[in-house]
């Protein structure tokens, strides 16, 4: 017991001499003050914990302005086009029929292959045709005696008239004779050229070069001939080289070129020309020119027939074929031109995105014109000073704060 504290304390911290269940409660009391104490320290600092976390999440959770391509739209020079739906056709086209009839006994071509003028085709069983030649032949020989000997009897009767020793009545009857066998001579040499025409025609050429169709007839069946009625088809030609592009024009259209034909910059072949783009290609790689319109309207549709020819001497592009085709309506003019990717469709309108000085989205109206490649041209909506956004567009909404990057539309490659 220590002689500086007061009261006396022993060395459980109990006062001495008080009593033991004084002295407990005390030691309880103390216990629960320092837990209390614990507890209020470890709820301050997790308070100043959560609210730094909770800081540093709202700091975390407003992320940066998406970055956006952007580009002035392209300056070039255009002229105006209008477009329009073709369908390729042959130049000739050629049904190949027997003129006689017989048995098919030669083909001499593999289907789908080009044939040139004069090339042997089909043959058909000769030697009928071959019997009634020279049947002909024979009748001509004939005949032509009849004539030699017409022509000696009138001869010799017409020595006796001159002597009087041979009447009138028989000097014509030679003359009648020889006549006659003239006659016979001729006919006979028509029935040698029929029957040689027809056995001509048991080989069948081909009557124009161009690409073939199948066979349709199979060898030792028995083909149809004539010059009318119901005869064999056999096979069918088309040529290649050129060919031709139809398509119908409204009469908008119609009255579009016909004022740019007689503008001061039509009037010459070069502005007939047409550009064409088949179905899988994106740019304009044949060239044709406009050589034929019909000669009216046709009441029920309100269009008018037009043709262009174009060269294929590779024989690369098929009758039947579908093509897109434009024709230059005004002369060539500066225009604006951004990438078709660029324009957005708002129901009945079409947008463009446009970033302001602030980086701030702004859509603007646009009217559209046609297709330069895969640029689009820009009638009317936006200047040459507006900044465009080309790429990144699934990032801009209309009033939002963007992060513009400098970007470039490069002009398609010219086509020829």
């Amino acid at each position: 017991m220590s002689g500086d504290l007061w009261p006396p304390i022993d060395a459980e911290g109990n006062i001495e001499g008080a009593p033991a269940s004084t002295a407990a409660p005390r030691r309880r009391r103390f216990g629960l003050a320092a837990f209390g104490l614990i507890l209020a320290g470890a709820a301050i600092v997790g308070g100043y914990n959560w609210m730094n976390n909770q800081s540093t999440t709202a700091v975390a959770a407003t992320p940066p302005a998406p970055e956006v391509t952007v580009s002035a739209p392209l300056q070039r020079q255009l002229a105006t086009w209008t477009d329009f739906t073709g369908q390729f056709s042959a130049v000739d086209r050629v049904e190949i029929r027997a003129q006689v009839s017989g048995y098919l006994t030669e083909i001499h071509f593999t289907d789908g292959q080009i044939v040139k003028k004069g090339d042997l085709l089909f043959v058909i069983d000769q030697r009928p045709y071959q019997i009634v030649a020279q049947q002909a032949r024979a009748q001509l020989a004939t005949a032509q005696a009849s004539l030699e000997l017409a022509n000696k009897q009138l001869t010799r009767t017409t020595e006796l008239r001159r002597s009087d020793f041979a009447s009138v009545e028989l000097y014509d009857q030679r003359v009648q004779q020889l006549a006659s066998a003239a006659a016979a001579v001729d006919q006979a040499k028509a029935a040698v050229n029929s029957a040689e025409l027809n056995l001509e025609f048991t080989r069948i050429t081909a009557p124009l070069s161009g690409k073939i169709s199948t066979h349709r007839v199979s060898l030792g069946n028995l083909v149809t001939g004539g010059q009318g009625g119901a005869t064999t088809l056999l096979t069918t030609i088309v040529s290649l080289d050129p060919i031709y592009l139809d398509f119908d024009m409204s009469e908008n259209d119609y009255l579009a070129y016909q004022r740019f034909l007689h503008s001061p910059h039509g009037g010459g072949d070069i502005d007939r020309t047409v550009q064409v783009s088949l179905s899988d290609e994106g740019t304009w790689k044949h060239r044709g020119v406009l050589e034929f319109m019909d000669n009216e309207m046709d009441r029920s549709s309100g269009t008018i027939h037009a043709r262009a020819t174009l060269a294929n001497p590779d024989f690369f592009i098929a009758p039947g074929q579908f093509a897109r085709l434009r024709l230059p309506t005004a002369a060539s003019a500066d225009v604006l031109l951004v990438p078709d990717s660029a324009v957005n469709t708002d129901q009945s309108r079409k947008l463009l995105m446009t970033i302001g000085a602030d980086g701030t989205v702004t859509p603007k109206a646009v009217e559209i014109g046609t297709l330069d490649g895969n640029l689009r041209v820009i009638k009317s909506g936006v200047t040459r000073d507006d900044k465009v956004i080309i790429n990144g567009l699934m990032h801009a909404r209309p009033g939002m704060k963007v992060t513009p990057k400098a970007g470039t539309i490069t002009a398609p490659p010219d086509e020829g």
